[in-house]
């Protein structure tokens, strides 16, 4: 099957390079800002680039049935922004997040903020990192997420000395705080293992129902 995915624009966000990176792993692209659609197919994006505030807003007025959907399992990717989304509220501005995940986003305490260019990040046996090996990726961030629950955090970087969460999961979303559409091979590869995780459950969610 062709892996159906949602790409929330909500008004901010590399929707092109993202958009083209989604397609070269094999996905059907559909660019959104309707929930309701959103949530019907095969697999949500949520991109990065932007502020909180303006992000939250463009999140339903009532976060629990997109909660609820992805406590139930459909794959939710998040990049950078979108990864904060998952959490329930930042320090940049007022407004909810999605709440899927326990914690806060807060600004990064480091001399140089934001944190603009390559890091490394240490990887955990997550299957996102199938392949993927040593990978180098591209920051452009001024906050950080903190989990509650530490075993959430599946990957990890160090900047101004101090460790953070480089990436998240809580039951099929994923989020990343770094892009993996502009950090070459192994960010290509990251997003082609979404596509392949998020195909082989909406496969499985189909004979399901069947």
């Amino acid at each position: 099957m062709t892996l159906r995915v949602a790409l929330f624009d909500y008004g901010a966000g590399n929707l092109h390079s993202l958009g083209k990176s989604l397609e070269a792993a094999g996905a059907r692209v559909r660019v959104t800002s309707a929930w309701d659609e959103a949530l019907s197919l095969d697999a949500l994006v949520l991109p990065g680039v932007g502020a909180f505030g303006q992000a939250a807003s463009a999140l339903p007025d009532d976060v629990g049935p997109l909660r609820a959907t992805l406590q139930g399992g459909l794959p939710c990717l998040g990049i950078c922004l979108g990864m904060q989304l998952l959490f329930a509220a930042s320090e940049e501005a007022v407004g909810d997040g999605i709440g899927l995940i326990d914690g806060v986003v807060r600004l990064l305490q480091a001399p140089i903020v934001p944190q603009m260019g390559w890091n490394d990040v240490r990887t955990s046996d997550d299957p996102i990192f199938e392949g993927v090996g040593g990978v180098v990726a591209y920051y452009a961030n001024s906050y950080v997420c903190h989990s509650v629950r530490r075993a959430a955090e599946i990957a990890w970087s160090e900047y101004g000395g101090r460790r953070f969460a480089a990436a998240v999961r809580e039951a099929n979303s994923w989020g990343v705080q770094f892009h993996p559409e502009k950090s070459s091979a192994a960010g290509g590869r990251i997003i082609a293992n979404f596509v392949g995780l998020a195909t082989t459950i909406a496969g499985d969610i189909s004979k399901a129902e069947r």
